[in-house]
């Protein structure tokens, strides 16, 4: 799209923003019925991850997870673009935040973390909700600039009003080691589709799966504890997160041992709230290579 199509869909864009979250959610179940029952938008690569990571699960069974999930679907998105205008008390009356005094404490401590989620709840809006409090480490979100610069402006605009701070994909490491004399947060989105030859292989949902190495790389070179986020949602348009700390000493783990980790508990949250990750993403393109 192009910035003709960008100038044209911005009102749009603000005009869904602002509406009271009843009818966002009114909306929201207009396009679930357009996309799940009338055009069945990526319905067949959704199903196919299903059936494949849950395959002790009957075909009713991952049908009726394909429901919930593309209700949550609809919900998310319409809920990334509520955040362009959503102010800070809304966010703390629709985010649960559990596990502060843990940040607080490293806060105290003047260390840096790493934090480590997936595609699984609502993370825009957890973003948001995190960057309310000030006394615990600065979130930075690391971000894959767009291609089209007037959406770039408008998701980063998104992103920082209410105080998250980003590094690019490509500079993050160098951005991670130039501030390391920050007391920084950085969140790590640890379940994207790295290249295959330069990922860590695991099982994953049953499947082979390749893993970025980068989260962990840099945790050990940096010596930055490594805190997972669990994002579940108690009812429709309320999240809860969860903090916890997974690595506490990350330069006294074997090779693998962190990735391993943060991954599995993905899993875990995945496992028991399945229609609250993003299937429509073809996870699994790429063959382990052989040896």
């Amino acid at each position: 799209m192009g910035s003709l199509g960008y100038y044209f869909a911005l009102p749009f864009i603000y005009g869904i923003s602002v509406l009271p979250f009843p009818l966002l959610y009114l909306l929201s179940d207009g396009i679930y019925f357009l996309l799940y029952r009338l055009l069945r938008y990526r319905k067949t690569v959704v199903i196919t991850n299903l059936r494949k990571s849950f395959p002790e699960k009957s075909q009713a069974e991952i049908n009726a997870i394909a429901s919930r999930f593309y209700r949550w679907f609809c919900d998310l998105t319409l809920e990334t673009l509520k955040t362009l205008t959503i102010g800070p008390p809304a966010v703390r009356s629709r985010v649960a935040f559990e596990g502060l005094d843990i940040l607080e404490g490293y806060a105290n401590k003047k260390q840096s973390v790493i934090l480590v989620l997936g595609h699984f709840g609502n993370w825009e809006l957890a973003g948001a909700r995190y960057s309310q409090e000030k006394t615990i480490p600065q979130l930075y979100v690391i971000y894959h600039p767009l291609q089209n610069l007037g959406f770039d402006r408008l998701m980063h605009h998104m992103r920082t009003r209410h105080g998250t701070k980003l590094y690019t994909m490509r500079e993050t490491n160098k951005s991670m080691i130039r501030d390391r004399h920050l007391l920084t947060a950085t969140a790590f989105i640890a379940d994207q589709t790295p290249a295959p030859e330069r990922a860590y292989w695991m099982t994953f949902l049953n499947q082979d799966t390749p893993v970025f190495f980068g989260t962990e790389a840099l945790a050990r070179k940096l010596g930055y504890p490594v805190i997972y986020i669990s994002i579940t949602r108690p009812r429709r348009g309320y999240y809860r997160m969860v903090v916890e700390t997974l690595v506490s000493e990350p330069r006294n783990t074997k090779e693998g041992e962190i990735t391993e980790v943060h991954t599995r508990r993905l899993e875990r949250d995945i496992q028991e709230h399945p229609e609250l990750w993003l299937w429509t993403h073809r996870r699994w393109k790429h063959k382990r290579p052989s040896a």
